[in-house]
């Protein structure tokens, strides 16, 4: 399941429409699945179905949802996916900053409405689908975090401490369900050339999604934890050599730099 496509002058919310979800939805499909995109956008999400049932011969059913919605809305959610057998749940749907901010300058409603897409969602379909894992004995589930999870970001301060949530919610449920035939796998991205990311320059380090997600796809089975790309997983390694003061101190001055760049272009 993954999200829309969202933009205000502050936030960035992502899903199915766009980047790393849409291309798990096209990839996925041509090896056979059939896909079910939930999103915000009843256009973009009409535009992925057409381009993936253009590319691949399977069944595709879309559900309009706004994830930065509370509990209300996974009712309809549960409705829509009543009687269809899931086994790949794709937690992809997550919203990030336009542009990087210091916590108070953000308004207080759009870091609530982080809280829903990022860790709410997550909670909420991994609850609805999982049950018919289970029955099963068998099904995946792909949790999507980020680099930004694995240390503190300056700047983001509420998108890195809700990939945190995604990572330990991920890695705990998958020692709960390994027995039942259930496995789950965290991917925790750097930079990928998508709306995300305002469209970062493609680079070693920063592949564009359907080049990050087909090398992310190949780790299933493989990895349970994984940056899904292996310069990301360089630099995660990387980063691990660093104590926390003199990575947080050199990541606060990156980040400074990369803001002083972001107001120029403004």
């Amino acid at each position: 399941m993954m999200g829309a496509l969202d933009f205000t002058n502050r936030i960035k919310q992502m899903g199915a429409t766009d980047g790393i979800g849409k291309q798990y939805a096209l990839q996925l499909a041509e090896q056979g699945l059939n896909i079910v995109l939930i999103g915000r956008s009843p256009e973009k999400l009409k535009a992925t179905e057409s381009e993936v049932r253009m590319r691949s011969n399977v069944q595709v059913k879309t559900v309009v949802v706004d994830y930065s919605g509370g509990r209300e809305i996974y009712d309809d959610v549960e409705r829509e996916l009543a009687g269809l057998e899931i086994g790949v749940l794709v937690n992809n749907v997550g919203m990030g900053y336009a542009r990087m901010s210091e916590f108070l300058d953000m308004e207080r409603d759009l870091h609530l409405r982080m809280l829903n897409v990022n860790m709410m969602s997550c909670v909420a379909m991994t609850y609805i689908v999982l049950p018919q894992m289970v029955e099963r004995k068998r099904g995946l589930v792909i949790n999507i975090a980020s680099l930004a999870g694995v240390v503190p970001h300056p700047f983001v301060a509420t998108y890195s401490a809700t990939k945190v949530f995604v990572c330990f919610f991920s890695r705990i449920l998958k020692q709960e369900y390994k027995e039942k035939g259930i496995q789950f796998q965290l991917v925790t991205p750097g930079f990928v050339s998508t709306n995300m990311t305002s469209q970062r320059d493609v680079s070693a380090g920063c592949p564009t999604a359907e080049t990050y997600v087909r090398s992310a796809i190949a780790t299933v089975g493989l990895q349970s934890r994984t940056a899904g790309y292996l310069m990301h997983d360089l630099f995660g390694a990387a980063i691990q050599l660093y104590s926390e003061r003199a990575l947080l101190k050199e990541l606060k001055n990156e980040m400074i730099k990369f803001k002083a760049k972001q107001c120029k272009s403004e």
